[in-house]
């Protein structure tokens, strides 16, 4: 069921920007996932591993985490249903940050050389998981944006508005309202605040 759940997503985030044949979806369903769930907080995909798959988020939010050697963390990305959370782990090979349940979750597990196979048989879809890719770096510029010159206010609104409109796509979010059961230290490490002008910037 979470495993269909996942799919869904992942083709309504794919149709937002391209049509999405059914034997597409079926050639995405056949994958042979493998389907896990993690606990609020606990580490997804971890720093420096050098993973042979690539998970796809079904259920719940996830982020992308960098700790710094003194202890504290950035956190760089907020992952929805339908977002595969390590798509460019294909391509880097060593992961240079970590991902982690923000909230319960459950992922989706696909092996490279499956999705590898996959761009051979269906080169359409493989274009579109790549515009993900590249939809991914730009979120990724926005973020960089808002932590080097927006300030907190207009910081954390960006944040709100793009996460609304992603959730929107996979029927997550409707009528100006979310779910986003993050906490203050969660979202200081978003918008690169101390936990107190977090809580004055909400």
């Amino acid at each position: 069921m979470s495993t269909e759940l996942g799919l869904a997503a992942l083709a309504a985030t794919l149709e937002a920007r391209d049509h999405v044949s059914a034997e597409e979806k079926q050639a995405l369903a056949d994958l042979g996932w493998r389907a896990r769930d993690f606990a609020r907080g606990t580490e997804i995909v971890p720093d420096r591993s050098r993973p042979s798959e690539s998970c796809l988020l079904a259920i719940g939010l996830a982020t992308r985490a960098v700790l710094l050697r003194n202890g504290t963390r950035q956190l760089t990305a907020v992952h929805v249903p339908g977002d595969f959370v390590d798509l460019h782990g294909m391509l880097i090979k060593r992961m240079d940050h970590s991902v982690v349940a923000l909230t319960d979750c459950t992922v989706c597990f696909v092996e490279h050389e499956k999705l590898e196979r996959l761009g051979e048989t269906h080169p359409h879809l493989w274009r579109l998981l790549s515009v993900l890719v590249a939809i991914d770096s730009a979120v990724q510029r926005a973020w960089m944006v808002g932590l080097g010159r927006r300030n907190p206010l207009s910081h954390l609104a960006h944040l709100l508005c793009e996460l609304y409109v992603r959730l929107e796509i996979v029927a997550a979010a409707s009528e100006n309202e979310f779910d986003f059961r993050v906490g203050q230290a969660e979202l200081a490490d978003m918008l690169g605040l101390s936990v107190v002008h977090t809580n004055r910037t909400v």
